[in-house]
């Protein structure tokens, strides 16, 4: 490459680098890309890491249970701001473990590993929405049960898929200190397992042991989606005989009928606002819009 732009070795790396001690000419500077581009050079991933002290990696370590619109819509942003700034995204499913993560930092040297919205599943707040409102995953439970106890249920029920995760544990909990502040009837968890007749049957047999629940709170928008088809396999429908909310509004929840009643939530701003977090950068300008009601049919 330093023969074929016509540089010494050194002057090549110094452009290569783009180190910033150094005084070149923009011509060659050019010269040297060009050669580069002519001779189809690569960076060396494993070089830059050693000089750096890190790799242009950084590693998201998502738990399995965790894969849903929220998931998807947060990766999404992170990815696309790494991106923006130079970095890779690297993506681990699995459980987490201090074993794991250390097998990753051995294996490739990334400038940061990130615990799959961390902030979020933990309940620490990301930022502050005033009156009393805060953007985390606590607010965001609280904003689902009070849009049903706003339209007069009181007896609510939660949708829960069968794999257990720190996510379902959190909501549950969540959701059952929103009844408790309001001073309402404890919360009726149930699961909603799969296929379609054992779904029907579970939401069956929570009418029956239930029948003072009128709402159904959900995990996710996929649960809510398949209590509503239950609703429709026993001869009953939404929210007549009872209502359904989803969570995480995914693009099918428009397409149900009656279509669904959601929690949005703004997840790539929270994927761009790690990724920043990661690489040291300012996160002023990066405002998530806060959640919101997707107010639809089922409600």
């Amino acid at each position: 490459m330093a023969a074929a732009s016509g540089v010494s070795r050194a002057t090549v790396s110094f452009v290569l680098n783009d180190d910033p001690r150094q005084t070149i000419s923009a011509a060659t500077r050019d010269r040297v890309r060009q050669a580069a581009r002519d001779l189809g050079y690569v960076p060396h991933g494993v070089a830059r890491a050693l000089r750096e002290g890190s790799s242009r990696v950084v590693v998201l370590d998502l738990d399995r249970g965790l894969e849903g619109n929220y998931s998807r819509s947060y990766v999404r942003g992170l990815d696309d701001e790494l991106a923006a700034h130079g970095y890779v995204l690297l993506v681990r499913h699995g459980r987490h473990s201090a074993e794991a993560t250390q097998q990753v930092l051995d294996a490739i040297t990334p400038r940061a590993v990130i615990r799959f919205a961390e902030p979020y599943l933990t309940g620490h707040d990301l930022e502050d929405r005033g009156g009393g409102w805060k953007d985390g995953l606590a607010a965001h439970a609280a904003l689902q049960i009070r849009h049903l106890t706003e339209h007069g249920h009181r007896r609510i029920a939660l949708a829960l898929p069968e794999e257990d995760s720190p996510l379902a544990g959190a909501r549950r909990r969540f959701a059952e200190q929103t009844l408790h502040g309001l001073g309402l009837p404890p919360l009726v968890p149930f699961t909603v397992p799969r296929p379609r007749s054992a779904g029907t049957a579970a939401v069956a047999a929570l009418r029956a042991a239930y029948p003072d629940v009128t709402a159904v709170a959900a995990f996710d928008d996929d649960l809510a989606l398949r209590t509503l088809t239950a609703l429709h396999d026993l001869g009953l429908a939404a929210p007549g005989d009872l209502a359904v909310i989803g969570y995480d509004d995914t693009e099918y929840g428009e397409l149900s009928t009656p279509a669904l009643t959601t929690v949005h939530i703004d997840a790539e701003a929270h994927g761009r606002l790690a990724a920043r977090t990661a690489l040291g950068l300012d996160t002023a300008g990066l405002v998530p819009v806060p959640a919101q009601i997707i107010v639809r049919d089922s409600v």
